[in-house]
């Protein structure tokens, strides 16, 4: 993904579990390959329809498991139909959005969503926070807190490179 994810005006809970499903499939996946399978993934998920996802049973996890259009990760599967599962319950008792904004803060509401939901970690919750138009602080900033510096990271995890010219090392003499 190049700059920042483009933002939404949520208008329904199913606008919610996709943004949130999107941090669920990157997780540890390049944003190329989650962007090139999400066709598929919002076709198998039925666009995102909260109640039909939270209905999934076992059963529908592993056929969508087997579907090559899926990043086919059972766990990951499972932590929408979960997800889809806790939206409808906070959305019976009072309501999502009122629950996001119930957090005068936001490190409160990503430790909160971070509890609450599978697959959501640190650089999920601000995410899917930032992408629904929900106050998060600066990038750079909360990168630096949180110990990210995607630069640094680069340049320190490179290792030189063996000298090899096709032949391996003499071997030491015996007596």
């Amino acid at each position: 993904m190049q700059g920042p994810p483009p933002q939404i005006k949520p208008k329904d809970l199913d606008d919610y579990l996709e943004q949130l499903s999107k941090g669920v499939f990157q997780a540890g996946i390049s944003w190329r390959v989650v962007d090139a399978k999400w066709p598929g993934i919002k076709a198998a998920f039925k666009d995102f329809d909260t109640e039909r996802v939270a209905r999934m049973s076992d059963r529908d996890i592993d056929k969508l498991a087997q579907d090559p259009q899926m990043i086919r990760s059972r766990p990951k599967i499972a932590a929408v139909v979960h997800n889809a599962q806790v939206l409808l319950d906070l959305e019976r008792d009072g309501g999502f959005r009122k629950h996001l904004r119930s957090f005068d803060e936001y490190e409160g509401l990503a430790t909160d969503l971070k509890k609450r939901f599978k697959f959501v970690g640190d650089s999920g919750a601000y995410h899917f926070l930032y992408t629904v138009r929900q106050p998060v602080p600066d990038w750079h900033e909360w990168a630096k807190a949180h110990g990210i510096n995607w630069g640094a990271k680069a340049k320190t995890s490179a290792k030189p490179r063996a000298r090899s010219r096709g032949r391996s090392a003499p071997r030491a003499r015996t007596r």
